[in-house]
């Protein structure tokens, strides 16, 4: 009797992992597929060159980091890049889509760790502060460092020819690094406090769909 009783529990346990796996796999799956939709709608912003577009795909997958836990969070963020790179291929042999993916990470990541330690309104908004800060600064050495020298290798430019469309925009970018401060740095801290703003007034409600939970 007693053995019956042990293996229907085992059962049950069992059933409750599966369905909590099964779970967060279409609740990654479903965050992933709108964020790539998202990618689609981006604009340039008037202070960088215009091949720089903002887009809002960050938010899906911070709603999925904060609701369903950092590792998620990372999962959206490499499914909606591995996604965008079949849909819209690569002009960089995948190089630029590993940096976005490392500076979304930088962003959701810490973001998400934060939150998780202090689940309430104000670890959320220490976290994305947090989050967009730290996405600003790696965002500057990756553009510096990897992605500006990627483009420029996959259009057979000089890096000088990059600056000089900064210097369309604003007459005080003049080298590499007037580049990253006055258009890259205020890209990405823009990018950051958008999408934190929206997360903050939107999470509420989609977290009770999601999981239950409350900010």
């Amino acid at each position: 009797m007693n053995q019956t009783v042990e293996h229907t529990q085992v059962l049950q346990e069992k059933t409750k992992v599966n369905y909590k796996s099964t779970k967060v796999m279409v609740q990654v799956a479903m965050l992933s597929a709108v964020a790539i939709v998202f990618m689609l709608f981006d604009f340039p912003l008037p202070f960088a060159p215009s091949f720089y577009k903002l887009d809002f795909s960050e938010l899906p997958v911070i709603i999925g980091a904060f609701a369903i836990g950092p590792v998620a969070g990372v999962m959206i963020e490499a499914i909606k890049i591995l996604l965008n790179l079949l849909v819209s291929g690569s002009t960089t042999a995948g190089v630029g889509e590993f940096a976005n993916f490392i500076i979304g990470c930088s962003f959701v990541l810490p973001a998400a760790l934060v939150y998780s330690y202090k689940k309430s309104k104000k670890g959320a908004v220490v976290g994305l502060v947090f989050g967009t800060v730290l996405m600003t600064v790696v965002g500057c050495f990756i553009n510096a460092y990897v992605l500006l020298p990627a483009y420029a290798a996959a259009f057979h430019w000089e890096i000088s020819a990059l600056i000089e469309l900064g210097s369309a925009v604003n007459p005080a970018i003049h080298s590499l690094w007037s580049f990253i401060l006055l258009a890259v740095a205020p890209f990405n801290l823009v990018k950051g406090i958008l999408v934190s703003f929206i997360t903050l007034l939107i999470y509420k409600k989609i977290s009770i769909i999601l999981k239950g939970n409350r900010i």
